[in-house]
């Protein structure tokens, strides 16, 4: 079978895709280019269906493009996460060229960028270069660097924004347990203008759980930010077999429409046969009617979105991420006027209200150019993280590497 790399002419590779596409379309009684139309006819998003990363292309397949797209349409693979830039620099393993030859196979090809925050445009830049390049969504990978860094966070989304589309979809990949990250800026990376999805890094063993119990916190404590969940699953590692499967019943049972897994070149063969086998939703679920509980003494993101929302509905309160007397007196207010008990607690039926508004969100950005200590962010943003739920080795394993 005839090998492409990355960094193949344009004019050579689509030659070789054409006898590629021809050579599967007889060996699999299907033609390619007909499965490439339907996936994308029947995705409601780029991140439908199963997803699998790859972070270096050399050492998935050893680059060999034919191989992956044989592999991932094998294993039920719909689209493929390929890694296209770290911080300020592009990688060469993510153009054109390689997007137009896994288009021509039937694969959806998504990029994905490590962001650090220390140059945010400099980063959109390379987002948006990737987006130039025919990627049918970018994926933001954002995690301990941004932990209080609400200012970089936001001149990154609104310098990409001005450098792509409003409607083209974006998805945001970080910590999966928002409790745990109090300072994350994710009411910036998932507020308007944001991200449209919402891609949390489910590592359920390396976090130490059972796959539907990392499920739930996430779910629970995410629902909030409104956006899609895409969940990011484990296959790196020593995680059982079963518990890959498990994964994937929970999230056809939660109605995700799609999960992606972490990553191409850490995955046993055992698992690459796992994935190949269809399951079925686990019987009898009911998605949880759980949110988050805000009260007196709560503080974090989850907070700054509760106080943005509020002074959506109409409360004048400042936004500090910290819940005290000022919060509860604007709860209660609001929770009046919407007809519901004034417990001056925020509890699901509160948080089911209060997001029927649309966030007054706070200019981060203009609050950093005042030049005064920590005006930047939220109070709330120089709160350490709980825990980190996965453990990092040096740069992670979404690091630069």
């Amino acid at each position: 079978m005839l090998g492409l790399r990355v960094g193949s002419a344009a004019g050579a590779l689509l030659a070789a895709a054409a006898l590629l596409t021809a050579s599967v379309a007889a060996s699999t009684g299907g033609t390619p280019a007909g499965r490439h139309d339907r996936a994308h006819a029947t995705a409601r998003t780029p991140l439908d269906g199963n997803g699998m990363w790859i972070w270096y292309l050399s050492a998935s397949e050893g680059g060999d493009l034919s191989r992956i797209a044989n592999k991932a349409l094998n294993h039920r693979i719909k689209v493929l996460l390929v890694k296209s830039s770290d911080g300020s620099y592009a990688w060469s393993q993510f153009g054109p060229d390689l997007v137009a030859y896994l288009h021509s196979r039937g694969l959806r090809v998504c990029a994905w960028q490590f962001i650090y925050g220390v140059h945010p445009v400099r980063e959109a830049e390379q987002g948006a270069a990737a987006v130039a390049d025919g990627a049918d969504c970018l994926v933001i990978d954002a995690e301990s660097q941004f932990e209080g860094n609400y200012a970089a966070a936001q001149r990154y989304v609104r310098a990409l924004r001005e450098r792509i589309p409003s409607s083209y979809p974006v998805a945001l990949a970080s910590f999966p347990y928002v409790d745990y990250h109090p300072g994350f800026p994710y009411s910036v990376f998932l507020g308007p203008g944001g991200a449209q999805y919402n891609a949390p890094q489910v590592y359920w063993h390396t976090i130490g759980t059972s796959p539907e119990n990392a499920l739930l916190h996430t779910f629970v404590y995410n629902r909030v930010y409104r956006r899609p969940l895409k969940p990011v699953g484990q296959t790196y590692g020593d995680t059982p077999t079963w518990e890959v499967q498990r994964f994937r019943r929970y999230t056809r049972a939660y109605r995700f429409g799609g999960r992606s897994w972490w990553d191409w070149q850490s995955t046993p063969p055992r698992i690459w046969h796992a994935l190949a086998r269809p399951v079925d939703p686990i019987s009898g679920f009911v998605r949880p009617a759980t949110y988050p509980v805000l009260a007196r003494g709560s503080s974090g993101d989850l907070v700054v979105w509760a106080q943005e929302h509020l002074r959506g509905a109409g409360r004048h309160l400042p936004v500090t991420g910290y819940f005290g007397d000022q919060t509860e007196r604007a709860v209660r207010n609001f929770q009046r006027d919407a007809g519901l008990d004034p417990t001056g607690v925020i509890d699901a039926t509160t948080w089911r209200a209060l997001l029927k508004f649309q966030p007054e969100m706070v200019n981060w950005t203009k609050r950093a150019r005042s030049g005064k200590r920590g005006a930047g962010e939220p109070r709330s943003a120089s709160l350490p993280a709980v825990r980190d739920e996965i453990p990092t080795l040096g740069a992670g394993p979404h690091g630069a590497g």
